[in-house]
């Protein structure tokens, strides 16, 4: 991002990975969830492989040609808020993070895609963070780990007898047999030396056999020892410490699962006051809660309406980003009446909601973002495309910028540059003959791992027919 008196330029900087086609590409090889550190300096990635990449950021050295091929293909996030035209992330360190499982008492396959990732903040030289797939949480250290190996010991030169003062060893033995020394100085302390450096990585705990249903949000708390998780219906509170129990903090899950009108979609704890955490539901939602009021709180403090599918706090605290299929809400946490400022998108999908509702294509899931210095935000769409947004609100500018291959070759500024391979045709000609795309269910609730048909509210239903 580079600034003028117009404003933030936003460009394409770099691209990881391979960057030939992608007919070889296989479906663990797809980017499932990204997440910078607190600093920005690294960046992690889980892929549906169940893998967990780091990427360190290098500002000394500057880009020069291609360089030098990285070892995973596939991966390519458009880093677009550094603030040196030098700034560059390289590979740190890649471990697998979770293994396909099967749960024998509900006839359950349990994939091993990464849904998310979370940076603990840092403490010592060590990084700890946070990895969950739909079923298991894993705390885990990265470090960097000395290898040592043995230099000198009483066999790296033997000894003959007639070699009284051996400092340095003497002429090899004639012939095979023990070694007589004549006095002490003869005998050496193994000796161990610097190898080489690597980054290692260790699970730490393992938070398991909490959530009955699949785990859509994991959030660290601002004092450092406790964190959420939610799955569709319960969000739960962990210490870091302890990985066999966890605090039932929301349940929202009736007694007739016939009733079910609403699920959990989002949590996050509030980013500086430890007691506070939020969680949007499918019902169109965001509630605030207070963990000081009571145990269970499943009766919110505030409660903001709108059509939620991701919330995220400012840095500061004082507002909250919301995400639905066809806007982004910036709210007041003291105005819950309404929002600051909407941000519309996917205004041409409007006069179309009837096809996208049938389709299921409504309950895609986007996220959505504030940038470091909260003056901007990011959400993303279809056909790999992503816009940004001044989050002040007299500012209406939209900046709409590509996640693809493409864009490395093209590096267009300010515009949306056009796919080339054919999976983006396939999605571009769905949407123009009203096709529908390939459905993502958000709202999964079967506990025994089908998805069912999302609930659907009365209003949506009757505005369809």
């Amino acid at each position: 991002m580079a600034l003028d008196e117009q404003g933030p330029t936003w460009k394409f900087t770099q691209c990881f990975g391979d960057k030939g086609d992608v007919e070889d590409i296989t479906e663990a090889d797809i980017i499932s969830t990204v997440e910078f550190d607190h600093t920005g300096n690294y960046l992690a990635t889980g892929d549906k492989g169940g893998r967990v990449v780091l990427f360190e950021r290098n500002e000394t050295t500057p880009r020069t040609g291609a360089g030098a091929p990285i070892s995973y293909r596939d991966l390519v996030p458009t880093l677009t808020a550094c603030r040196k035209k030098t700034c560059e992330y390289k590979f740190h360190t890649e471990f697998q993070s979770h293994e396909p499982e099967f749960d024998y008492l509900k006839s359950l396959e349990i994939e091993e895609k990464i849904n998310k990732i979370k940076w603990c903040r840092r403490q010592n030289a060590s990084h700890y963070l946070l990895s969950t797939n739909d079923k298991t949480i894993k705390l885990w250290k990265v470090f960097e780990k000395s290898l040592k190996v043995v230099a000198e010991n009483n066999l790296s030169h033997d000894l003959t007898p007639g070699n009284a003062l051996g400092a340095g060893g003497g002429a090899p033995r004639a012939s095979p047999g023990l070694t007589h020394f004549k006095n002490a100085e003869d005998l050496k302390l193994p000796r161990l030396t610097h190898h080489d450096t690597v980054v290692a990585a260790v699970p730490r705990r393992t938070y398991a056999n909490a959530h009955a249903y699949h785990i859509n949000s994991i959030s660290v708390n601002s004092d450092g020892e406790t964190f959420i998780s939610s799955d569709d219906l319960r969000i739960n509170l962990w210490n870091l410490n302890i990985q066999d129990q966890s605090f039932n903090i929301v349940d929202i899950k009736p007694a007739n699962m016939e009733e079910l009108t609403e699920v959990i979609t989002a949590a996050e704890f509030h980013p500086t006051s430890c007691n506070w955490f939020m969680y949007a539901s499918s019902k169109g939602t965001i509630k605030l809660a207070d963990m000081r009021e009571s145990a269970l709180c499943d009766q919110h403090a505030k409660q903001i309406i709108s059509s939620i599918s991701d919330v995220r706090f400012s840095h500061d605290g004082r507002y909250i980003l919301s995400r639905d299929y066809l806007t982004v809400k910036i709210w007041d946490v003291n105005m819950e009446r309404q929002p600051v400022k909407t941000i519309p998108i996917h205004e041409h999908l409007r006069p179309r909601l009837c096809d996208t509702y049938e389709n299921d294509s409504i309950f895609d899931k986007f996220e959505v973002v504030f940038s470091g210095d909260a003056k901007n935000v990011m959400t993303g769409s279809y056909n790999n495309n992503f816009m940004i947004y001044p989050s002040d609100p007299e500012k209406e500018t939209e900046v709409v910028l590509q996640a693809d291959k493409s864009a490395f070759k093209a590096k267009k500024v300010g515009v949306a540059t056009l796919s080339t391979h054919p999976l983006a045709r396939q999605r571009t000609a769905a949407r123009r003959t009203g096709l529908a795309l390939a459905a993502r269910r958000v709202l999964r609730v079967s506990a025994c791992g089908r998805r069912r048909t999302p609930t659907r509210s009365i209003s949506t239903r009757r505005s369809c027919t």
